[in-house]
């Protein structure tokens, strides 16, 4: 069964080479890519299925039969596996968008098998136990995103990418000698083997240098303050389904990362580096939300908020507690489904009235009532209130650091979620408040419904998993203390 865990690495990796093929066949492509989405879905739903009724939760494969550490190792524990189900979902929704809204010569350009590559390498970097394959499965994400991000796209977008492209790639440089340095002071970069060396090690000054270069280059990929300047400009430009896949995903493979490395490997001083940690999670909350209440374009909102956002996941790790990173976990979970809602939400209104700016916008909750509603209970959530998703993961949040005395992140959160509020709040009333600037049929109520078909699934999920906040909790809960205690990772994979 553990050859199982190769499925969602090799499957969009399959399809994505498959579509190669058929690039100027656009009715072919979109059956094979939309079939193959839901198929890899299914299969990441059945993977968290039985590492959850595993005994031990974590299943390992050792590729080509070479013993860990001196092989390569997949590893599913229940933080993997939640994070695959999750990029799954967001596949499916953005490519059955894209369907109705991608222009055609990007279909023409290899959209589609790029789309997959891209599945592929957030899949792998989720999934991999070692250093250097983590640094290998990024690479495959990050050259599929550049793809996507400039292939078709405008003069403003080109520009705004490059600064993508080179922040990334600075990034990837900085991994290569953060894996360097790693690998001489301990001999290995098989994931679990530095969790047990790095512990015996007596160079604790030489272990935290190394700590924080990963933090920078992780932090850089996850847009943590004051590596996030790229962002905000390059989400704004590609088209909504695009920017709701960047959006609901990329960040999260850093974050994740983040989480992985310093939860398994550098935990020999987490006075030390988890304060840094928490400090960062402040800096980022705080000057992202600012970005965005400064804003009056749609998209640009959205996109200061993934930053300012961030910063929760991260603030429950610098906090490091069970329950801390139990509410890490759950907004993860909660960021990805509603953050993907809200862009394609922007593409959904730039579809009907043509723009972004909100200034000349108005009135959609008369013409297009089901589109502001959806779009509110969505803003709503991200702001943080009950009894949606965004409000049981911020609540736990702040009572993990509560308890542990961290105060002063604990008044950042608070005003952070308020400027949220204020900034969502802004995107209702310029938007869909008011009296209406377009005419009831630009987009008649057919296209409408074939909009929001996509959408309606992620807003449903936001409901319930405020509705059923204690059972999600409970798993959340789940995989805090499983990745807490990295024993049971260590045994999984050395076979001990």
């Amino acid at each position: 069964m553990s050859n199982f865990l190769t499925l969602p690495i090799l499957l969009p990796m399959f399809i994505g080479t498959i579509l190669i093929f058929f690039a100027k066949k656009h009715k072919l492509q979109r059956v094979i890519a939309g079939f193959s989405a839901l198929s890899l879905l299914g299969v990441a739903i059945y993977l968290g299925y039985i590492v959850y009724t595993d005994p031990s939760q974590i299943i390992t494969l050792e590729i080509g039969d070479w013993p860990a550490p001196f092989g390569i190792v997949l590893v599913a524990d229940m933080f993997a596996t939640m994070m695959v189900i999750l990029s799954s979902i967001v596949g499916v929704v953005c490519l059955f968008f894209a369907f109705k809204t991608i222009h055609s010569d990007r279909e023409k350009f290899y959209f589609y098998p790029f789309y997959f590559y891209l599945l592929t390498g957030v899949n792998g970097a989720f999934l991999t136990g070692d250093m250097f394959n983590l640094f290998v499965f990024f690479e495959v994400m990050l050259i599929s995103s550049y793809v996507l991000i400039v292939h078709g796209g405008t003069g403003y977008q080109l520009r705004e990418s490059f600064k993508y492209v080179v922040m990334n790639m600075v990034a990837s440089a900085f991994f290569l000698v953060a894996l360097a340095y790693l690998y001489a002071t301990t001999g290995t970069l098989n994931m679990a083997d530095l969790a047990e060396r790095v512990q015996v090690l007596e160079q604790e000054g030489i272990l935290n240098g190394i700590a924080i270069l990963f933090l920078f280059v992780f932090g850089a990929k996850g847009a943590l303050f004051p590596l996030y300047f790229w962002l905000p400009k390059s989400y704004y430009g590609p088209p909504a389904a695009i920017s709701a896949l960047f959006g609901g995903l990329l960040t999260k493979v850093g974050i994740y990362a983040i989480i992985r490395v310093f939860t398994l490997i550098f935990v020999h001083n987490t006075e030390f580096t988890h304060t840094i940690i928490l400090i960062l999670a402040g800096g980022t909350m705080f000057f992202g939300v600012l970005g965005a209440v400064s804003q009056f374009d749609f998209k640009r909102i959205l996109s200061y908020h993934i930053i300012s956002q961030v910063g929760y996941m991260v603030m429950g790790l610098g906090v490091y507690t069970p329950l801390a990173l139990a509410g890490a976990i759950y907004y993860i979970a909660h960021h990805i489904i509603v953050k993907s809602a809200l862009f394609l939400f922007a593409g959904a209104t730039q579809k009907i009235t043509g723009t972004t700016e909100l200034k000349k916008m108005g009135g959609l909750l008369k013409t297009h009532p089901w589109l502001g509603w959806l779009f509110f209970i969505s803003a709503m959530s991200l702001a943080g209130i009950p009894p949606l998703s965004g409000f049981f993961s911020k609540f736990a949040l702040i009572l993990a650091a509560v308890q542990k005395e961290s105060y002063y992140i604990v008044v950042v959160a608070l005003v952070v979620g308020i400027l949220t509020l204020f900034s969502m709040m802004k995107i209702f009333m310029y938007a869909f408040w008011g009296e209406p600037k377009i005419s009831q049929d630009k987009v008649n109520r057919k296209e409408m419904f074939a909009l929001l078909r996509p959408i309606i699934p992620l807003v449903v999920l936001t409901i319930c998993l405020g509705f059923f906040a204690e059972p999600i909790f409970q798993y959340s809960l789940g995989v805090s203390e499983q990745i807490l205690d990295p024993a049971n990772y260590v045994n999984a994979v050395l076979g001990k």
